[in-house]
């Protein structure tokens, strides 16, 4: 499971994303479901954690694509959703911890993508290995 820490990739890009974050979520967010969707991608899942107003972009996006959406469930047959998106009620980075620990819990393996030291080390402690914004950017 890579695991985005949207705000802080959105920060990484100098595309004009502090005029409009929900635009700039809305584009990133597109990217990285089109490399999920691609399948050459590095990993089968992926989990966009959303924050502030980068959140407005999830309605837009579940509207485009319904199996974004959180109640969505695969009709037989259909194997598990390659993305998945969360609208963090709060702070995005405890968002993201508690994502990191359900995945850790179920031993599955996860990579998280933030610049964020603080956010890195906590990320770290649970188990999960950690990459810059530039790794997904450079993937996109």
């Amino acid at each position: 499971m890579v695991v985005v820490d949207v705000a802080n990739v959105m920060g990484a890009r100098a595309d004009g994303w502090w005029r409009d974050r929900a635009a700039a979520a809305l584009r990133l967010c597109r990217e990285v479901i089109a490399l999920a969707r691609r399948g050459d991608g590095p990993a089968g899942a992926w989990m966009l954690v959303l924050e502030g107003r980068a959140r407005d972009a999830v309605p837009l996006l579940e509207e485009e694509d319904p199996s974004l959406a959180a109640d969505w469930a695969p009709a037989e047959g259909e194997g598990p959703r390659p993305v998945r998106l969360v609208s963090a009620p709060g702070s995005g980075d405890d968002a993201i911890v508690g994502v990191v620990a359900e995945v850790v819990a179920r031993d599955e393996s996860c990579l998280v993508v933030t610049a964020d030291r603080r956010l890195r080390q906590r990320c770290e402690e649970l188990n999960a290995s950690v990459v810059g914004p530039g790794w997904l950017l450079r993937l996109l």
